[in-house]
């Protein structure tokens, strides 16, 4: 069953609903802010979606932008209702960096995932153990288990029925890396194999043969959505970065993911290859 709903979804949908209703009335936020005699801080938030919002505000903008529907109105006030509390990923803020709890947030009503890492498996693919060997390098004893507990949340609430699409290439050099050594591989890869033949994810390598290509020396991940355009992820060289606005950096990376598409092996040479590295580490 489908966790119940968090938050920061209901943030989401005030977010896009109100700010839709601002631009049909054809207010900037500057203009929207002075008229609720608000700071525009304040709206910028509830527009960014990283603050709550209480029903009575939320009737003070729909007042102030002429959204008088009662289907509507009924609607946003449950979801105002629903944006107070803590997200499922609070008891985990101690090793989570604000980038990254924003990233969640929207990872969390992404319809569809997409993504690439040049030198390991996916955090999103990875099994216990494998999370284990990974944070065991110089990371304080309770914070790595922390990170690990959280890494496999993350991992539960994406393959739960009704969880998004997951399409990952996998380089080839993160399927042969041993990290924690042969038995953890061998874990590893069957449990990718499982996620593509039991259609969990949609999984292909790119092999070495694919030579140089645009995305080397930096991981990212792409959020799909239904209602909203695409928000992405970027972890590399100069840190972490969660971007929705600047598309044409968004679409720099939809590019570029579309071009190790074209690179990456077929589903099925994908299988033969995992199939052929777990019997090399059996030999390991």
């Amino acid at each position: 069953m489908p966790t119940a709903v968090d938050p920061s979804l209901n943030r989401r949908k005030l977010r896009l609903a109100l700010k839709a209703a601002r631009d049909k009335r054809g207010l900037t936020q500057r203009e929207a802010a002075d008229s609720l005699e608000w700071s525009l801080s304040k709206l910028i938030r509830i527009e960014a979606g990283t603050v709550s919002l209480s029903v009575t505000d939320l009737r003070a903008i729909l007042h102030e932008y002429g959204v008088d529907d009662p289907d509507v109105v009924a609607e946003l006030e449950e979801a105002a209702r629903g944006s107070k509390g803590q997200s499922w990923w609070t008891e985990y803020n101690d090793v989570i960096s604000q980038p990254f709890s924003q990233y969640l947030g929207y990872e969390s009503a992404a319809n569809d995932i997409r993504g690439y890492h040049p030198s390991l498996i996916p955090g999103h693919l990875q099994t216990a153990d494998y999370i284990d060997a990974l944070f065991q390098v110089g990371q304080p004893l309770a914070k790595a288990q922390l990170r690990i507990d959280l890494r496999l949340a993350r991992q539960d609430r994406i393959f739960q029925e009704g969880g998004p699409q997951v399409e990952m290439i996998l380089d080839e050099a993160a399927l042969r890396r041993q990290i924690g050594g042969a038995t953890v591989m061998r874990r590893q890869l069957t449990f990718l194999k499982e996620l593509i033949t039991q259609g969990k994810a949609i999984l292909r390598v790119l092999p070495f043969s694919a030579g140089a290509h645009d995305s080397l020396d930096s991981s990212f991940f792409l959020l799909g959505f239904r209602d909203d355009e695409d928000v992405l992820y970027v972890a590399g060289p100069v840190g972490v970065s969660t971007i929705r606005d600047d598309r044409e950096l968004v679409a720099r990376y939809q590019e570029c993911f579309e071009d190790l598409r074209g690179k990456a092996l077929s589903e099925e040479d994908t299988v033969a290859l995992i199939d052929e590295l777990i019997e090399q580490f059996h030999r390991t």
